[in-house]
């Protein structure tokens, strides 16, 4: 287990941490809601970013007295992520803070700064419509091994599940994000042929991004579930899990490899969703009311676009012709199907 520091002044700035995998939803940015946090307490997580260092932009002339905003969001790679209760010996830069909705969204820079020295040492995101999180300027603070029980890396067989639909009846917007980035690789496996599906909610959720990326004509591949608790399959391409503490991949000898968010890739492994018909000839209706039917979501679903995008920027692939036009196309026209 690790603690951070800062780097200035070496007081202690986190709870005693754990390293797990960077989750798929991190960057999304999702409606106009509170969200929860994006990480689990005692946990961190490191984003290793686009690769472009964070540079505030060209200052632009004020508008009608308002100064328009001169730093990116992003952040410089390699930042620490953790819970917001995880914080530890910091303070609010009142500077920093303005122009936001519900929360702060670190569009002015680090927002937090070591309560010893003054250090700027992190920025916290808790605005509407973002994942709540606490990041740590990897430059500001310094990692240190403490003492505590080491983490316990789940089995496959422990692997945890969430359902595609939340609370509300909508499409649960982990599963818009974490298929978002699956679909960025399996249209890097994909070599540009058209890929069936197995029917189901694999296919609800992936054919329609097919039809809408990869051009016409007959598939020429295939892909398949594969993973802990499923029988050996011979496809083209294998829908695995990636364990949600260590982020490797399930091994698998296929030929091409697509990783999916362990709680969603369990979800279409193992739960059926499809409603029941009324027996004939008497069932007792009590039988019927005993089990209700999964909430259904108002409308298809639909991977988050900007999640695809980020996803795809980081892939090798991108820099071959056709994955590219089909990136331009998306950032072009991003309100197209199936993003829309």
């Amino acid at each position: 287990m690790v603690v951070f520091a800062c780097a200035e002044c070496g007081a202690v700035l986190t709870a005693r941490l754990s390293r797990v995998a960077l989750p798929d939803h991190s960057s999304q940015k999702y409606g106009h809601g509170l969200l929860p946090a994006l990480l689990e307490p005692g946990t961190y997580v490191v984003d290793p970013g686009d690769g472009r260092p964070w540079e505030p932009l060209r200052p632009r002339p004020e508008e009608r007295g308002v100064r328009l905003l001169t730093y990116s969001i992003t952040g410089p790679p390699n930042r620490i992520g953790i819970a917001p209760g995880d914080v530890r010996g910091t303070v609010f830069i009142p500077e920093r803070l303005g122009g936001c909705c519900c929360g702060w969204d670190g569009q002015y820079g680090p927002n937090l700064a070591c309560a010893g020295c003054g250090c700027p040492v992190a920025t916290r995101v808790d605005d509407c419509g973002f994942w709540q999180v606490v990041w740590l300027e990897p430059e500001a603070v310094r990692p240190a091994a403490v003492d505590g029980p080491a983490q316990r890396v789940m089995d496959w067989t422990e692997l945890p599940s969430t359902p595609p639909v939340d609370s509300r009846g909508f499409w649960n917007p982990r599963w818009e994000a974490a298929v978002a980035v699956a679909l960025a690789h399996l249209l890097a496996a994909s070599g540009g042929e058209r890929v069936t599906v197995p029917e189901g909610p694999v296919a609800e959720v992936l054919r329609r991004s097919i039809d809408s990326l990869l051009p016409p004509g007959p598939p020429e591949r295939h892909l398949v579930l594969a993973g802990p608790g499923l029988p050996a399959a011979l496809a083209d391409i294998a829908l695995v899990p990636r364990h949600p503490q260590t982020g490797a991949a399930w091994p698998c000898e296929t030929g091409a490899v697509v990783p999916l968010a362990a709680d969603v890739w369990t979800y279409l492994a193992f739960n059926d969703d499809r409603r029941l018909m009324p027996a004939a000839y008497g069932m007792p209706a009590v039988v019927r009311r005993d089990d209700p039917p999964p909430p259904l979501p108002p409308s298809l679903f639909r991977p988050d676009g900007r999640v695809f995008l980020r996803a795809l920027e980081r892939l090798a692939a991108v820099r071959r012709p056709w994955v590219r036009g089909v990136y331009d196309r998306v950032r072009d026209r991003p309100y197209t199907d199936p993003f829309s």
